[in-house]
Order: structure tokens, then C-alpha cells, then sequence
């Protein structure tokens, strides 16, 4: 049974209405397939068969010609000897035909894309499972979100699918990456994933990989940029404007879903130190799907103080301050730790919102400490504040 998910049908009737293009990214197994063939009267074409791709061998303009104005999915796009001429040729001639393509990389990281379709498209990145959508699943357990992760297909398990996640990893490198990628070292780069994924949240420093991985930097440095090229990992950067007392150069780099997390870790039950970040985990993943970007930040400086996340608004000296906390209540202990690293923060930068994000929190609030104000908020109420500040 296809479950209906209203923010992604949305999303992509509005990018319908932009460009008759949609590049449908995503990791393997986060639900494109059934996303897509849950929009109405659509035909879906998998790319992966044999027949499917003679269509485009022998006449893709009579292919095209012949669809009229139907929505069409081509699912695995990336099997197909050019996948781009197809969409390019869609693009310019036949806009009346609405194209979904699919693909478990971004649409640069494959050779065989000769063209980017620069203009020509519109792109939306398929997350692990939104809050919002675990009603649709019939589970609001948050804690079971943290431990079965947000693919749909292993949320919806009661015991833990140990076997899918292991399946999942040996998939990902024999379809993505032996296919996109000249990785010849499959345990080094194997390890450096898992090792990765179970320090999600963690400073990245290449040369500590590089001697666990045994191989060089420069090559730690290209595995990282192939796992987020697939999405595998979020690179978040710190924020600064080279500051004498900032951190500006250390990235941290997280997981792309919570189950993968627990799994590289060990975890087949949750810990109660596990439950905070976890919760960072889940509100990165909430700002990159529901507001569609990576453009999100940390902030350190040399003493210590940090903020989780950090976006900017449209005015570039506004900068919206972000903590993350499982569970939060506004009496004067928390509030006094919670606004060191606030004050530390707005000392460099005056102007913008501080939100701390909490699990427990149904209806936002407002307090104010030693003249700083600090709003409490649910992850719903923070991203429709980050999206009215986006514009």
C-alpha cells in the first residue's frame, strides 16, 4: 500500500510548476520510488531494465512525442548510456511532459552526466523521515525513530532490522559507488564510513582517519566528499569571520540517519545519554528536508562555547542561533548554562533570534536572561520561524 507523504507531493507539484524537471536525490532504499508512484496519474519507468532503456536507445523524441503531457518517472536514470540528453531534450522541446529522474547521488557526481541541466531543472533532496511524518507511519514513538532510523521501510519494523542495515552498506557500495566512483579500496573506504557514522557529530580530522583507514589524507579527503556527494554524510562547516578567538576551520560531519548511527555504534537499545544527540540528529535532518538545503553551520570559539547550529537570513550580518536539547525546561539553571553560549555568541554577533529546540516543548515561549533572549520552541514551530526568516 502506497502512503500518501503531503509535504513531498507538495514540493514537487511546486516544482512542477517551475520546471517541468525534477532531479529526485536521494541514499538507496529512502523512498523515491514509492514517493513517486504515490503522485497521481503518473507512469513510472524503471531504467534499470533492459527494455526501459531501449526506449531512449532507438527514438527518445518519439519517446517523448508520445507521452503528451503525462508525468512520467525515470527511476535510476543514471543506467542509461546518456541520461542527460533525455532531460536536456525534455527540458528544451517537450515541456509539456513532467519528468521525475531519480538517483542516489547528486546529479553532478556521475561521469555520465555530460550535463548538469543548469537552468533546466529543479532539484529535491529526499530526507530520512520528517517528525511530521511518523503519524503517517502509525509510530510517534520518538525514541523508536532514534533507533530504527527514518527510512520507512525499516521504521516501520518491531525488531530492530539488523540484516537491512548490513544489506543497505553492502548495496551502497556495489550500486552507488563501484558504479559513480573510482574507489578501488573497498575496506579502507568502507571503514572510514562506518567510523564516520558512529562519530557522527564529531570534529573531522583527516589525519586520524587516514592512519586507522590506512591510506593517505588526500584520499580521506576524497572519500569524504563522495559520501556527502551521495548523502551520506552532512559536512556542517563553522561559521566565522576569522575572528582571533573563533574556530574556523574544523568541520563537523553527522550521519545521515539516526538508525545508521545506532547501527555503526553498536547500539541495540538506546541509552539515555544517547537521547540528546540523537535529538541534534533529527533537527539537522529537519532543517535540511523541510527547508531543502545544507546550508547550515556551527559556531565554536577557543574557550569552549559553542552553538549546535547557526543559519543565516537574507541580510548577511543576521544570523539565527540554534540549541538543541532532548528535553528543556526555563529555570534559572538551565537558562544561566544555555545563555553562556548565547552571550558568547551575540558578543560577535548582536543581531538575530536564539532558539533552543527541545522534544517536550508543545507551545513556544519566550525568557529572558541578563538581557538576552532566548525563545523555546518545538522543531515544527523552528522551521516555520526558519523558513519565514528564509523569505
Amino acid at each position: 500500500m502506497l502512503i500518501e507523504r503531503p509535504f513531498w507531493q507538495k514540493l514537487i507539484d511546486q516544482a512542477w510548476k517551475q520546471k517541468n524537471i525534477i532531479w529526485l536525490m536521494g541514499v538507496r532504499r529512502i523512498g523515491k520510488t514509492s514517493l513517486c508512484n504515490s503522485i497521481k496519474d503518473i507512469t513510472y519507468f524503471d531504467c534499470e531494465r533492459p527494455r526501459v532503456r531501449q526506449l531512449f536507445v532507438s527514438d527518445p523524441e518519439g519517446f517523448l512525442e508520445g507521452q503528451g503531457g503525462n508525468k512520467i518517472v525515470l527511476d535510476e536514470i543514471h543506467k542509461l548510456d546518456d541520461p542527460s540528453e533525455i532531460l536536456k531534450l525534455a527540458a528544451d522541446h517537450y515541456p509539456e511532459v513532467k519528468i521525475i529522474a531519480t538517483g542516489s547521488s547528486t546529479l553532478s557526481a556521475s561521469a555520465k552526466f555530460r550535463d548538469t541541466l543548469t537552468g533546466r531543472k529543479r532539484e529535491i533532496w529526499l530526507t530520512p523521515m520528517l517528525l511530521a511524518e511518523m503519524e503517517i507511519f502509525g509510530n510517534q514513538d520518538l525514541r523508536h525513530r532514534f533507533l530504527f532510523g527514518g527510512f520507512p521501510a525499516f521504521f516501520a519494523e518491531k525488531k530492530l532490522p539488523e540484516i537491512d542495515f548490513n544489506e543497505w552498506i553492502d548495496a551502497y557500495w556495489a550500486r552507488d559507488i563501484q558504479e559513480l566512483f573510482n574507489v578501488t579500496k573497498r575496506s579502507s573506504f568502507q571503514k572510514f564510513a562506518e567510523l564516520l557514522l558512529a562519530h557522527s557529530g564529531g570534529v573531522f580530522k583527516a589525519s586520524k582517519f587516514a592512519v586507522s583507514c590506512e591510506v593517505s589524507r588526500q584520499t580521506i579527503s576524497n572519500y569524504l566528499s563522495i559520501l556527502e556527494e551521495t548523502f551520506v554524510v552532512n559536512i556542517v562547516r563553522p561559521y566565522s569571520t576569522h575572528k582571533p578567538t573563533e574556530i574556523v576551520l574544523a568541520p563537523k560531519v553527522y550521519g545521515f540517519d539516526t538508525g545508521f548511527v545506532c547501527y555503526a555504534k553498536g547500539r541495540s537499545e538506546l541509552r539515555s545519554e544517547d537521547l540528546g544527540f540523537m535529538w541534534e540528529q533529527c533537527i539537522l535532518n529537519e532543517i535540511n528536508g523541510q527547508l531543502q538545503t545544507r546550508k547550515v553551520n556551527y559556531w565554536r570559539d577557543k574557550r569552549g562555547h559553542e552553538i549546535d547550529f547557526v543559519m543565516s537570513d537574507r541580510a548577511e550580518d543576521v544570523l539565527t542561533a540554534i540549541e538543541c536539547k532532548f528535553t528543556a525546561s526555563p529555570d534559572e539553571l538551565t537558562l544561566a548554562s544555555l545563555a553562556k553560549n548565547f552571550e558568547a555568541f551575540r558578543n560577535l554577533y548582536p543581531e538575530g533570534e536564539n532558539f533552543v529546540v527541545a522534544s517536550n516543548i508543545d507551545t513556544s515561549f519566550k525568557r529572558n536572561y541578563d538581557g538576552l533572549t532566548i525563545s523555546f520552541v518545538s522543531a515544527a514551530d523552528l522551521v516555520k520561524k526558519l523558513r519565514a526568516a528564509k523569505g
